[in-house]
């Protein structure tokens, strides 16, 4: 075997690097190490944020074997406010939180996406896998929407529940336009106060709010 004087330079952070490394895979404990690895390191190489089960998420995902509006709320965090991500991307996000692989591929279907999927139509086709009626649907996806922590109902701009409501009545097939159409003037006109947010409340249990 040929000999060579060139010498193997380790740089100095290494040893840190694999320490920080060590501790995201026993958090994450994934199911194909190897895959998890190289997309870990593919993440920090670009900057981004690696797939790391955060430590307060550590515990209460042992023990979810299907989905819940919690972790609906944690990939709804993860995917940061983007409304276009790549299909890719979100599989990979859903495999990491241990989510079932054939529902993720049902609400690929359901919503023929196809590369480039549209977050919140995602989101809303997953959240009436939880929701037996479109108002139910509507409720859980406003609770992992919601930004407020103060303890109060949740609440969205009227905007977002406009493009939710109407898609998820399309999908339905159901629901008549028309009266998609005088629930969001009633809603709008009504019920929407001046800061344009609706709660929960507004159209679970208002008597004149029938969504469906």
């Amino acid at each position: 075997m040929p000999q060579t004087d060139k010498q193997v330079c380790i740089p100095p952070e290494l040893p840190e690097l694999l320490k920080q490394f060590t501790k995201a895979a026993i958090r994450t404990q994934p199911q194909d190490l190897i895959q998890w690895a190289a997309e870990y390191f593919g993440a920090m190489s670009r900057g981004e944020i690696p797939p790391v089960r955060e430590r307060s998420e550590q515990v209460a995902l042992s023990n979810w074997a299907e989905l819940t509006p919690e972790l609906l709320k944690v990939l709804h965090s993860r995917v940061g406010g983007r409304l276009i991500i790549h299909a890719d991307e979100l599989a990979q996000m859903w495999k990491v939180l241990n989510l079932p692989t054939d529902l993720f591929n049902s609400v690929m279907n359901v919503g023929r996406f196809t590369e480039e999927i549209e977050w919140l139509k995602f989101l809303a086709l997953s959240c009436s896998s939880l929701g037996v009626t479109i108002a139910k649907t509507l409720k859980i996806v406003c609770e992992v929407l919601s930004c407020d922590h103060d303890g109060g109902p949740p609440r969205i701009p009227f905007s977002t529940f406009q493009f939710l409501y109407t898609y998820i009545a399309e999908v339905d097939g159901e629901i008549s336009s028309s009266h998609v159409s005088r629930m969001l003037n009633y809603i709008e006109h009504e019920v929407i106060g001046p800061d344009g947010l609706i709660k929960v409340n507004d159209f679970t249990q208002n008597p004149r709010v029938r969504l469906e």
